[in-house]
């Protein structure tokens, strides 16, 4: 979850470590090279989040290491002691190591009689609230002691945390972490939004992400590149072609879902369903025989074709707009004809599950370029695609998402926590939306579907792909707003899809 103070294009816009050090370092020499005056806004803004996260407690207690941020820390700090609220710093560094500007918050916080505590292993939190400004955005794995220590005694102490511009652990900018990292109910993040704070393990451990430009002016940023992007599901929606007077279903499209092998016609139907709510014209299924009557009678909307082969499914290819493949689709013979086919077709695709896992054995014949193919990998087709572990695809989804991309010059999407749409010549795009709750069976065909859908409703592969997950991620967190995390099934977001594209919920 994520709250930007402005309307601001600008905070919309993520960047890497190096280009956020670049800003900052614009807007000092902007401040005649007063760095300090930064500082004491960082360290003010924070405070006043704090209070405004978790009221006056009984204690706050700031974890400071060496780096700038700890001097945000410092800052903090001593705002607290000047409203009379208990506060106490515990410091994992010397001062000898600081910079000028770190040490003369640490100098301001003495002066305003905030205590300093050493810290040691045997020290105890079991009150108040926690301030973490150990590692900043420059912290690269593993940790070193004390700091790994540090972070177990956050973690444990089971307190309300506020982290100053990045949970402590995490890589600012892959989202990964490498040995640990601070769990954080806020995180106040100063400059410039950093792009790991929105994918991989960002989302579980920043909490509620708050940002402060610290007051640079807004033509600075213009000199910069962003990295990434978050999406916002408004704006996507005005993608969406406006219904006319006269239309009629075969102007809106025709998508085809193949997939559902012998025990797997329950995928292929959510996604065709899925197509089919998000306003394709026409919907149809090819899969085996056995599933036809189920389809049916789950939703006699679609249209459901037997087919035992490659060959039978070919002359139903001429009818369609866009392909969805993958969904329940298996790895037999029969599903590696049917994709051959479908691949042959030259129709724009989207392809999920095991058509992605053939396409990584190389058991297609792929043309070089497929710009109109959309690829929805988890995590675990990811490396399979990309021939690596899964654990190098979670240590840059970025990364990974972008050489997935150029390997198949298609649209990538890569899902889970902060999903990534990764195009040709486009910016990386990072969905901000989304809970825990998706995590379970056919919420994958379910997005498949909703893209295919889009795409035949005449988006682009990128526009359907970033709209689709939007929409996709959206709908869920307003079903567990509706009726919690637990016991969610995947069709249960259908009726909220189709609400968010009548803007019922806008």
């Amino acid at each position: 979850m994520s709250h930007f103070p402005s309307d601001s294009q600008i905070q919309d816009n993520l960047y890497d470590v190096d280009t956020v050090r670049e800003i900052d370092q614009a807007a000092i020499t902007e401040l005649n090279n007063e760095g300090i005056r930064l500082m004491k806004r960082a360290g003010v803004a924070a405070f006043e989040e704090s209070v405004e996260a978790f009221g006056h407690p009984s204690l706050m207690t700031v974890f400071c290491g060496a780096g700038n941020n700890a001097g945000d820390g410092y800052i903090l700090a001593a705002r607290a002691a000047q409203k009379r609220m208990p506060v106490q710093i515990v410091e994992l560094s010397e001062s000898k190591k600081f910079s000028p500007e770190t040490g003369w918050a640490r100098q301001y916080a003495k002066e305003n009689n905030v205590p300093f505590i050493d810290f040691s292993n045997a020290l105890e939190i079991n009150e108040g609230v926690i301030i973490d400004c150990l590692l900043g955005i420059g912290y690269r794995g593993p940790l070193r002691a004390p700091y790994g220590q540090a972070i177990d005694l956050i973690n444990h102490a089971e307190l309300p945390v506020l982290s100053i511009d990045i949970p402590s652990g995490l890589n600012s900018d892959t989202g990964s972490v490498q040995d640990n990292a601070v769990k954080a109910e806020v995180t106040v993040t100063f400059v410039a939004a950093k792009q790991g704070l929105f994918t991989g393990k960002g989302p579980a451990l920043c909490g509620e992400v708050i940002y402060h430009s610290l007051d640079i002016p807004e033509h600075l940023f213009s000199k910069f590149q962003p990295s990434a992007q978050l999406m916002n599901l408004s704006d996507l929606l005005e993608l969406i072609p406006q219904l006319e007077g006269d239309e009629y279903k075969n102007q809106r499209g025709h998508c085809m879902v193949v997939g559902g092998d012998h025990g797997y016609g329950g995928a292929a139907t959510m996604a065709a369903e899925a197509s089919l709510r998000v306003g394709s014209g026409l919907t149809s299924v090819a899969t085996q025989p056995e599933h036809v009557s189920s389809v049916l009678a789950r939703c006699p909307e679609i249209m459901a074709c037997g087919v035992i082969s490659g060959q039978q499914l070919e002359p139903w290819l001429e009818k369609p707009s866009v392909l969805v493949a993958g969904p329940g689709l298996g790895r037999s013979a029969w599903s590696e004809q049917l994709l051959q086919k479908a691949v042959a077709s030259t129709l724009p695709m989207v392809l999920d599950a095991d058509a992605l896992n053939i396409l990584a054995e190389g058991r297609v014949i792929k043309e070089k370029a497929k710009s109109q193919w959309v690829l929805t990998p988890h995590v675990g087709e990811a490396a399979r695609l990309l021939g690596v572990s899964v654990e190098e695809i979670q240590a840059d989804r970025f990364m990974a998402a972008k050489k997935i991309q150029e390997k198949y010059n298609a649209v990538v999407v890569l899902k889970g926590p902060g999903t990534l749409v990764v195009g040709p010549h486009q910016l990386t795009k990072i969905c901000p939306y989304g809970n825990p709750g998706m995590a379970t069976a056919g919420m994958g065909d379910l997005l498949s579907g909703i893209i295919g859908g889009l795409i035949a409703q005449g988006l682009s592969a990128q526009d359907a792909a970033e709209l689709g997950c939007c929409l996709h991620s959206s709908a869920a967190d307003l079903l567990v707003d509706d009726a919690g995390y637990r016991g969610v099934a995947a069709t249960d977001l259908l009726p909220y899809v189709h609400k968010l594209l009548n803007q019922e919920c806008q």
